[in-house]
């Protein structure tokens, strides 16, 4: 079946991926591509229209970022372009975009100039919306008319003869409160759309596909680790050949507590998988021994996994393929929009599999963002206890203890780790964040129990709120909670007398320590 297609052209907004999920959660199928494509390239897709992005920079730099002259024409689709998108808009067809004399940046309030525009048809006069931007447009290009206006500057126009709406705000922002209408609008009463992009049909529709991709008598090997991606990728594909696929999950010695025998029943009792345990937690420490470089231990860890694996796979014979659970933003941040970006550290995802093994792709999830991940694990009735699990490294707990990794070190954090874990839970906190974690310090400090005098390790808890990873704020846990955290830790865990809380957002930091 071919879905409803919107594209979005991407000009370097942090919000990109963000429009892309307002579309998606609309039921409507759309694809990231950098601003370079041609409306050659767009026209063969057939799209029922396209989003231009916004971007950090302004459209009278001299680099700035441009569609090609034919674009407005010759996509042969509605257009819809945001902030960067609209002032791009208003210099190629002919107005003007000027340096604002002060920036608008946060809150402002939005007048609809008259009930005749679609997009914002059914919606109030005034609405609350989120600016974020340097230029404004000062011109309005021939056939365009001014829809809506924060104070004196144009915050909307459209030209409805050629089917092209721009406005200044960003609609995708949970700060625009009736944002997500203003893209319902653009959807479904300017593009046409029906809303055809649903988790059953996907279902659906990749079973259909894996089954027609893979051959009668191949056999396919996925590696699991535990984890919302990889879990609902292995079972897309056991529903389409069953038995055919055979799943690998590998002990590193680095999972949580109990994670290793825990998630193994999960995947043979609940979801009925053809899954191979394989306890490699001796020849991951013998690897790491003294390593104490965090891409040391990296590579360490990714290529023992990948000699583990391997080995385990050959057992098998005849396989030729590989499920990997690949998602869409994997995808899209491999293409930067200005070329290729600096490498802040080693992917927490194994690479190298397929080359070595000379195997196939099946990459059933890639077209997906995780919520949707999460949704169509729903439907496939994969227990919430995986699905809702927070983001776990593919080195695990190996880049959560700083310096050199021991057995004995594993240990301590793995039962630090389980207190913080099992206490966001008890406080109902557990779902409020998007990542928790404890990390082991190589620092030790002075302390007292008893009547004795300690000199002992410290621990770090991290936890942060975000919505896909790529930004990340510090969570503001409670007081009580976290105070009963460090009791339980300093009390339970022998080795630890000291608790700090990582209060970093990301940028500066990163998630992970290492």
């Amino acid at each position: 079946m071919q879905h409803e297609l919107i594209i979005i052209l991407d000009f370097g907004s942090q919000y990109t991926q963000l429009i892309a999920r307002r579309v998606r959660e609309q039921g409507v199928y759309c694809e990231i591509h950098p601003f370079t494509l041609s409306a050659e390239a767009i026209a063969a897709k057939r799209p029922k229209g396209v989003i231009l992005s916004g971007g950090p920079s302004s459209v009278t730099d001299e680099d700035a970022p441009r569609v090609e002259a034919s674009f407005y024409g010759g996509v042969n689709s509605p257009i819809l372009g945001i902030c960067y998108g609209m002032q791009l808009a208003a210099i190629d067809l002919g107005g003007r975009s000027e340096p604002a004399m002060r920036r608008e940046y946060g809150h402002a309030k939005l007048k609809v100039l008259s009930g005749g525009s679609r997009l914002f048809d059914e919606l109030p006069f005034e609405l609350d919306v989120w600016m974020s931007h340097g230029d404004h447009v000062t011109a309005l290009p021939p056939g365009f008319h001014k829809t809506a206006t924060t104070g004196d500057v144009v915050t909307a126009m459209e030209d409805e003869a050629r089917a092209i709406y721009c406005v200044q705000f960003h609609p995708e922002v949970s700060h625009t409160p009736l944002g997500k209408e203003v893209l319902r609008n653009f959807l479904f009463k300017v593009c046409g759309c029906k809303g055809d992009w649903t988790p059953a049909s996907f279902i659906s529709e990749e079973i259909e596909k894996i089954r027609e991709t893979v051959g009668p008598d191949d056999r396919v090997v996925c590696g699991l680790s535990g984890g919302v991606d990889s879990t609902v990728a292995a079972v897309l594909v056991h529903e389409a050949i069953g038995e055919r696929q055979t799943c690998i999950f590998v002990n590193n010695g680095l999972l949580r507590f109990r994670e290793f025998e825990d998630t193994l029943k999960i995947y043979e009792e609940n979801l009925h998988l053809n899954v191979r345990g394989v306890d490699a937690s001796e020849q991951f420490y013998s690897v790491l021994a003294g390593v104490a470089d965090p891409e040391l231990k990296r590579k360490a860890i990714g290529g023992k996994f990948i000699d583990v694996f391997d080995a385990e796979a050959h057992k098998i014979g005849g396989v030729k393929w590989l499920v990997q659970g690949t998602l869409y933003p994997d995808v899209i941040e491999s293409v930067s929009v200005r070329g290729a970006s600096v490498t802040i550290k080693t992917h927490h995802n194994v690479g190298g599999l397929p080359e070595k093994m000379n195997l196939k792709l099946i990459e059933p999830l890639r077209e997906l963002f995780k919520d949707e991940v999460r949704n169509i694990g729903r439907d496939l009735g994969i227990p919430e206890m995986i699905l809702e699990r927070h983001p776990f490294p593919g080195p695990g707990l190996g880049v959560r203890i700083l310096g050199d990794i021991t057995p004995e070190k594993v240990e301590l954090l793995q039962k630090a780790d389980k207190i913080y874990i099992d206490e966001l839970h008890n406080f109902g906190l557990y779902n409020e964040v998007w990542q928790a974690f404890a990390v082991l310090l190589p620092i030790q400090s002075v302390g007292v129990m008893g009547d004795f005098r300690t000199y002992e390790k410290t621990v770090a808890l991290r936890a942060v709120t975000s919505t896909d990873g790529m930004t990340a704020d510090w969570a503001r846990l409670p007081h009580d909670f976290l105070a009963a955290v460090s009791s339980r830790i300093t009390s339970e865990v022998r080795g630890v007398n000291r608790v700090v809380y990582d209060i970093s957002s990301k940028p500066p930091s990163t998630i992970e320590w290492e």
